[in-house]
């Protein structure tokens, strides 16, 4: 069961950049070109936030079945914070993750709260970057590439 959970979040990421790329380019180019926010534009950036979601809940089975989880449980917290590899495992990527699926959602919530385009644009295109800067930082490259 761990082998294809993993195998699914690590397919499912990279449909989550892709989106998130796309719905941040669409948010900073109708920023820039001061165009009004359509329901294309919002279809787009609802999809990137849905993926996200999707993507923490497949992250959060995973980790449940994980060995790295069976380790914790048995070494205890100590030993997984001194190890490093474990520690971007089991705290550090779904912590940093959360607090990235989180940005995503607020950007998305504010853009429900104004009528002003840029400022709908504005909120998507800052708070979907910062997420996505975040999603990137910790990703386990080491595992993600083998």
């Amino acid at each position: 069961m761990y082998e294809g959970v993993l195998g699914l979040h690590s397919y499912w990421a990279y449909a989550v950049l892709v989106l998130l790329v796309i719905a941040i380019l669409n948010a900073f180019s109708g920023l820039s070109s001061k165009r009004a926010f359509t329901p294309k534009d919002r279809q787009i950036s609802m999809i990137a936030m849905v993926f996200t979601h999707v993507q923490f809940v497949i992250g959060l089975v995973l980790i449940f079945v994980s060995p790295a989880m069976a380790i914790a449980r048995s070494a205890g917290m100590g030993t997984v914070m001194k190890d490093s590899s474990l520690r971007l495992l089991i705290v550090e990527h779904p912590l940093v993750n959360l607090i990235a699926i989180t940005l995503i959602t607020i950007g998305w919530s504010k853009h429900k709260k104004t009528e002003e385009s840029a400022k709908k644009f504005k909120s998507i295109g800052i708070l979907y970057a910062i997420g996505l800067v975040l999603l990137l930082s910790r990703i386990p490259y080491g595992q993600w590439f083998d």
